[in-house]
């Protein structure tokens, strides 16, 4: 049994708690009642059977009695049940209700999921009572109504065969809506945490470098500082405004539309600015005309290019990069390059940007080119990544687009330059 499973039949278990505590005991006297009174009934047309005493009572009410232990002891209680009535049958006293207790009995040993012990109970209940009205009755045919009680057992037990079945596919029914909402708890969680990992690794290399620059020209150049750390004002509202927005799944305030627009592809242009005002110089080229893309597919190659663009400034020591759309009818392929043997920058590029270290590793093999691995994965897609066979670095991610559709107008250009 899988753990939503365990949890749902759990929840029946305390649903039916308060009632499996009352009702067994509440069934049990009504059933002591219903025999007492009815076989005294059926007594007066039987008079050769022998009259009922203290012990026939007994035997009634101890038959029925013990079905209060059913919940937890169901076969047992169907045995001891079937045995008093026989017993009871043995002594001679008169035929009537009785047989209530046992088919209780029966009935809650197969909804319980037994079923050896309810078939050969019930299959030598039969042969019993067919041994006891041969006793009593020497020389007489089995019960003439054999068959009939044979046929009602049989539809009952059908019936709380199909009960039981109806009641077990409801429960795995629960248990799979349950576990499909766990899982789509789990992947949010993990779209999130590839949604922060992208934010920050940006923003804050963004703000580092600035930062640096800022250090740097405070006292040769303080019009320049300023307008560095106007940058880092803007990427730090930027990076509050975007993890407001992902965490607010977390706080559960997304059932509301969102306050911002999620990032696309029509962002582009302001990501790779950023990476230029960073001192990475960026050329965009697209192929081939823009398709309005599905929104799963535009959010993921937007992080794709952040991301890789992100660990360029990090790690690769690029001075460029390219980045290349190519649309098709049904695929979108995002490919980043860079050079690789660049320099880091320095105060002649971006207007006097340093080389900075922002203490990050530069193995290839983070959880960064991981995500975005996951990201083109989630999607039907394939990626290659890694490094180029004439130097550099690449990124090259194929998403497919299903139903996409052409926007009027096209894309930009082969060659286009933005920033």
């Amino acid at each position: 049994m899988s753990f939503a499973t365990g949890r749902v039949a759990g929840r029946w278990a305390r649903a039916g708690g308060a009632v499996a505590g009352v009702w067994p005991v509440a069934s049990a006297v009504l059933v002591a009642v219903v025999l007492l009174v009815g076989t005294r009934g059926a007594a007066a047309s039987q008079p050769t059977a022998r009259p009922l005493d203290l012990l026939a009572d007994a035997l009634l009410v101890a038959c029925s009695l013990v079905l209060a232990l059913r919940a937890r002891h169901p076969s047992a209680v169907l045995i001891v049940s079937t045995a008093l009535v026989l017993v009871f049958l043995a002594l001679g006293y008169p035929f009537g209700p009785l047989f209530l207790a046992p088919l209780v009995a029966l009935c809650s040993a197969v909804l319980a999921g037994h079923r050896r012990v309810p078939y050969t109970t019930t299959a030598l209940a039969v042969l019993g009572l067919a041994a006891v009205h041969m006793l009593r009755n020497p020389g007489a045919l089995p019960l003439a109504g054999t068959a009939a009680w044979v046929a009602a057992l049989v539809a009952v037990i059908a019936a709380c065969e199909g009960w039981r079945a109806r009641r077990e596919r409801i429960l795995q029914a629960d248990a799979a809506r349950e576990e499909a909402a766990l899982r789509k708890r789990s992947d949010e969680r993990l779209r999130i945490a590839q949604e922060l990992h992208d934010v920050l690794g940006h923003h804050v290399s963004l703000i580092n470098v600035q930062a640096g620059v800022a250090l740097y020209l405070m006292d040769d150049d303080p019009e320049q500082a300023r307008t560095a750390l106007t940058a880092i004002k803007q990427s730090s509202r930027d990076l509050l405004r975007e993890m407001r927005a992902t965490l607010g799944v977390l706080r559960g305030v997304d059932a509301a539309p969102p306050h911002h627009p999620v990032p696309g592809l029509a962002d582009l242009q302001e990501l790779v600015g950023d990476a230029c005002a960073a001192g990475l110089a960026v050329r965009v080229e697209v192929e081939g005309p823009a398709v309005e893309l599905p929104p799963g597919v535009d959010r993921a190659a937007y992080r794709i290019v952040q991301e890789a663009l992100t660990n360029t400034r990090r790690h690769s020591g690029a001075a460029t990069a390219t980045v290349r759309l190519r649309y098709t009818a049904d695929e979108l392929t995002v490919r980043v390059d860079d050079d690789g043997g660049g320099t880091r920058p320095t105060r002649g590029a971006m207007h006097g940007a340093v080389d900075v270290d922002d203490g990050v590793s530069g193995d290839a093999g983070g959880s960064g080119v991981a995500g975005m691995r996951e990201r083109a994965q989630s999607l039907g897609g394939t990626s290659r990544i890694g490094p180029r066979p004439d130097g550099g670095f690449r990124v090259e991610v194929r998403l497919p687009l299903p139903g996409g559709r052409r926007v009027a107008g096209g894309g930009p250009g082969i060659g286009e330059r933005v920033g």
